[in-house]
């Protein structure tokens, strides 16, 4: 069994061109009928802020992996000064379920988290070509830093400008030398969103909070899946999901939206329909596009997958013998 850490999927490093299309493909695969992914439960006991969430999957096509990813969220960790998420995936080999792989770090989950948000913007850009574009970005931990990186790599000197807000401040550290001049720290989070062109939710918050009308055109990716209130039906029904079953339930803006405005499913559309049959063009093209990804299994072994592979050919990691 080759076993990863953090240091070692670093050294594999980020190729977010090949992360996106790992996650297309699996996409494909979704649309296929060539996976297996079981709703994930939630283990939630005392605090129950706290979850721990167990995600296994099979992905067939180009991945032809199974495996399951183990990832514990405890917000109030950042009062200690300990990171929120903890995750581990372990990823069998597909015809014989033999493990072959133990990848112990939170940074792979948080890459295929921004792959996926890279796919929709990927398509997004092929509908709506983007020019001079402010991203906005609220919540810079982990996730916001990721997404960063993905953006900056993805749009590059068709960006503007970046606003990045965190109420618990920015470190300045993490923002890449590149897009560096480009970025203006927010005190607000209205100063990130009510101008963006692409706006990007990565936030701990436990409800709903923005309530101001978006910029007309915009590409809302609602990461953190808690900041929306029922209010953005007002001003869009433009609405992708992962997948309606998954997201639908656990306290999300979609569930909230289903409760007090009526959201369907049959209201939204799904990544397959965006990626596969290409619907992105089908929503008015006056309205923002709002993306709420609740993360699907199948994408975490087909990341984690890629690094083991990545690894492997690079020689890096750690050989386990039985």
């Amino acid at each position: 069994m080759l076993y990863l850490n953090t240091s070692d999927i670093e050294k594999v490093g980020k190729n977010w061109k090949e992360t996106i299309d790992v996650i297309e493909h699996a996409v494909i695969s979704l649309q296929k009928e060539d996976y297996a992914q079981p709703i994930k439960p939630y283990l939630r006991y005392h605090d129950m802020s706290n979850r721990i969430i167990a995600m296994p999957a099979f992905v067939g096509g180009d991945t032809y992996m199974a495996g399951i990813k183990w990832i514990a969220s405890f917000p109030k960790n950042l009062q200690e000064g300990i990171q929120r998420a903890h995750s581990i995936t372990i990823l069998n080999e597909a015809r014989t379920g033999k493990p072959v792989a133990t990848i112990n770090t939170a940074l792979v989950s948080g890459i295929r988290t921004a792959s996926v948000s890279g796919l929709l913007l990927k398509h997004y850009e092929q509908v709506r070509p983007l020019q001079n574009v402010t991203v906005g970005i609220i919540g810079f931990g982990p996730i916001g830093r990721l997404h960063l990186q993905m953006v900056t790599a993805m749009l590059g000197e068709k960006i503007d400008k970046v606003v990045l807000y965190d109420i618990a401040g920015i470190q300045q550290e993490h923002i890449p030398a590149e897009i560096k001049e480009k970025t203006v720290i927010a005190q607000t989070w209205e100063e990130a969103y009510c101008e963006a062109d692409v706006f990007i939710t990565c936030t701990v918050s436990p409800h709903g909070f923005i309530d101001k009308q978006p910029k007309r055109h915009s590409l809302l990716l609602n990461v953190s899946l808690r900041d929306f209130t029922p209010k953005i039906l007002d001003y869009t029904r433009s609405i992708i999901v992962d997948d309606w079953i998954e997201v639908c339930r656990e306290n999300t803006d979609i569930e909230i939206m289903h409760l007090e405005r009526g959201l369907q499913k049959e209201d939204t559309k799904s990544i397959t329909d965006i990626v596969c049959l290409d619907q992105m063009k089908e929503f008015p093209q006056d309205e923002p596009i709002m993306f709420n990804p609740m993360g699907m299994a199948i994408f975490d072994i087909a990341i984690a997958a890629y690094y083991y592979k990545q690894a492997l050919s690079q020689g890096i990691g750690t050989h386990l013998q039985d």
